[in-house]
């Protein structure tokens, strides 16, 4: 996908309002004569999206919510700006095929909400930055397939993923790679027993220690789903299969991942925790450009720590890699559940711990099939929400 014909690339910013939508824009306004937001895209945040089309000027913004629609036309007309107003998902999906409205696309929408945009992007050959996880743990294979028949281009902004890519050759070819090992803070709850996380609220959930996230990340990162959802993506990324990926905890989140060669080399790259930096690496990609971020002071920091994980207290990731090596719908099962049951807990319907439980109750429930279309995928996301849901309602998963 070549960009315009003014030399700047045209980035559309799906999220705009979360955390990895504001730094993409943050590092988009440092390079003025490169990048454009051109397409700016949140959830029901109005005033939110407005403000930042006052301050980045796009061609066209989205709000997911139709009936937001003449809200966001009002206020976008009251602001004085040009951009046009759109609504609804099937809208997100146009702009992010339309050549004429970006080239490459930040894909940072939470959940499996966020696939069908994701993939209508690499569907059209754009360059995508991909911050949604969970659409790549839903449909890996498939958005592969469409990012190859295409020739779109992925690039990971998960702090971990952007690690192996940049630790990685530049061609791709990974014949010569050992082993991945992908890092974890350990969340909120590092070093606390299954006992001590009985009672764990909501609030003490999304405190995450190092990184500014949203609510559904930050439990995932407290419960190690997250890393569990990681290793599922860096199957599909990289190719790896689940006995060459490994976990391993670093509180101080200075070394974001390693690469593991056959000669016995290992390749880290470390930074501060900011994912500015990888949204740079993915916006200047394969130059470098600056990100704001300080460059890491190893001096300062006096000393790096590592530590296996307990899968003990922290079951979600044993039930992830459990998932990755079933196969086949697994993983959009356990997508599905997870997302449930932590929007039952950011609610104050479900326990911390009954998270992980919710989750396996649903993997035993529905065992894996083969995930032969995204029809198949699609229906074992919404029978696993279905599972989840029942279960919430009567309890029975405990």
């Amino acid at each position: 996908m070549a960009m315009a014909s003014d030399g700047l690339r045209r980035v559309a910013v799906f999220g705009a309002t979360g955390s990895i939508g504001t730094s993409a824009l943050d590092v988009i306004a440092r390079h003025p004569a490169r990048l454009r937001a051109s397409v700016l895209a949140a959830g029901r945040n109005v005033d939110a999206l407005v403000t930042l089309c006052v301050s980045h000027r796009p061609d066209h913004a989205v709000i997911a919510d139709p009936q937001l629609l003449d809200t966001l036309a009002a206020a976008l007309h009251a602001a004085g700006l040009g951009t046009t107003p759109h609504a609804g998902m099937a809208a997100l999906d146009a702009l992010a095929a339309d050549d004429d409205a970006c080239d490459t696309v930040v894909a940072a929408i939470v959940g499996a909400a966020g696939l069908d945009s994701t993939l209508a992007a690499l569907r059209a050959g754009k360059r995508v930055l991909l911050a949604n996880k969970e659409s790549l743990v839903l449909a890996g294979e498939l958005m592969l397939q469409a990012a190859r028949a295409a020739g779109a281009t992925i690039v990971p902004i998960d702090s971990e993923h952007n690690a192996i890519h940049q630790c990685l050759p530049a061609d791709g070819d990974c014949s010569g790679v050992a082993r991945i090992v992908l890092t974890a803070s350990g969340g909120p709850f590092r070093g606390r027993s299954r006992d001590q996380l009985a009672d764990i609220t909501p609030t003490q959930a999304v405190a995450h220690p190092k990184w500014s996230m949203g609510p559904k990340i930050s439990v995932d990162s407290a419960t190690l789903m997250n890393k569990g959802l990681e290793l599922i993506e860096a199957h599909h990324l990289f190719g790896m299969p689940a006995d060459r990926l490994d976990v391993l905890v670093h509180p101080q989140s200075l070394v974001h991942s390693f690469v593991e060669f056959i000669d016995g080399s290992t390749l880290a790259q470390l930074g501060l925790p900011d994912m500015r930096t990888a949204l740079a690496v993915g916006l200047g990609y394969p130059d470098r450009i600056a990100s704001g971020v300080a460059g890491l002071d190893l001096l300062h920091h006096g000393r790096l720590d590592f530590e296996a994980p307990d899968t003990d207290a922290f079951p979600c990731l044993a039930l992830a890699r459990a998932a990755l090596v079933a196969g086949g719908t697994a993983p959009a099962l356990l997508n599905a559940a997870n997302e449930v049951a932590v929007s039952a807990f950011l609610q104050g319907r479900l326990r911390f711990l009954a998270i992980p439980a919710l989750v396996e109750h649903v993997l035993a429930a529905l065992p894996a099939a083969d995930a032969a279309s995204l029809d198949v995928l699609r229906d074992a996301d919404a029978r696993a929400r279905g599972v989840a849901t029942q279960a919430l309602t009567t309890g029975t998963f405990h």
